[in-house]
């Protein structure tokens, strides 16, 4: 396929526990089409290095996002996707690089804003998740009032998160899961401060994943109607990891944006 107007790069961001690996299926579709793909591990994720302990901010965490961005070349524009937690992760990097980014695309992805602060976002989440099941919190050292990270567990994997995917994914996501640090308090909120001068230039499509377990369709709906996006599109029939369970429609609902912005 030659060049054209129509191709575009995509910049795909994993959510909690995951990796670069989590796209494997979408990274192929996309790049049937023509389009240029490039698929991030954020810091201790997926093969990055770096172990968790290691990381002190949530900005440590999105480094390889970020280093990523800067490096571009100035008119390079991309189509910057986040999944779950990546959508926080994009939310950063729009709010550094809001220029470099022609559309973000949450995929039941977390959405703050400027007038929907991070931790507003996190404590509502949390009113509607009513279990991790299996997954192993961690305390830190032991007196902490918050759990300081997670790594999901396998009942937790296939109950909320992969109950419509294919079971050879989820038997892949059992052995490639590492722990994710959880991030509270002013630091979190001044670290993640939105504006609109920034964040706010970059237009913003969400697209819904039906059957979520996990980030249930209630939850995004209230990120949606308290931080509107400019498009909001169903993936119809998907779990919470649609490039899994919906690869395809998911492909095609990116191709619609890759045309329309």
């Amino acid at each position: 396929m030659e060049k054209s107007e129509k191709q575009k790069h995509f910049v795909l961001v994993h959510g909690a526990c995951h990796g670069a690996w989590c796209w494997y299926k979408l990274v192929t579709l996309l790049r049937s089409k023509g389009h240029r793909v490039t698929v991030l591990d954020m810091a201790a994720a997926g093969v990055h290095p770096k172990r968790l302990e290691e990381l002190t901010s949530f900005t440590d965490y999105c480094s390889p996002l970020l280093e990523f961005m800067a490096a571009l070349a100035p008119d390079e524009r991309m189509i910057l996707v986040g999944h779950s937690l990546g959508g926080i992760c994009i939310s950063l990097a729009m709010e550094r690089f809001p220029r470099k980014i022609e559309v973000a695309v949450f995929v039941a992805a977390f959405m703050p804003g400027p007038e929907l602060d991070i931790l507003a976002t996190s404590q509502e989440c949390q009113k509607q998740l009513d279990s991790y099941m299996d997954s192993q919190l961690t305390f830190g050292n032991g007196v902490d009032k918050h759990p300081t990270s997670i790594l999901l567990g396998p009942n937790c994997l296939s109950r909320k998160l992969y109950q419509l995917s294919p079971p050879e994914d989820l038997a892949l996501a059992t052995l490639l899961m590492r722990p994710v640090a959880f991030h509270h308090g002013p630091d979190f909120l001044k670290e993640m401060a939105l504006s609109k001068e920034n964040y706010g230039l970059v237009r913003r499509v969400y697209l819904i994943c039906e059957s979520d377990n996990i980030l249930k369709q209630g939850f995004q709906r209230w990120m949606i109607e308290n931080n509107p996006s400019d498009e909001v599109k169903m993936i119809s029939g998907a779990d919470h990891m649609a490039m899994f369970s919906k690869p395809e429609e998911l492909c095609f609902r990116l191709q619609e944006i890759a045309e329309n912005y």
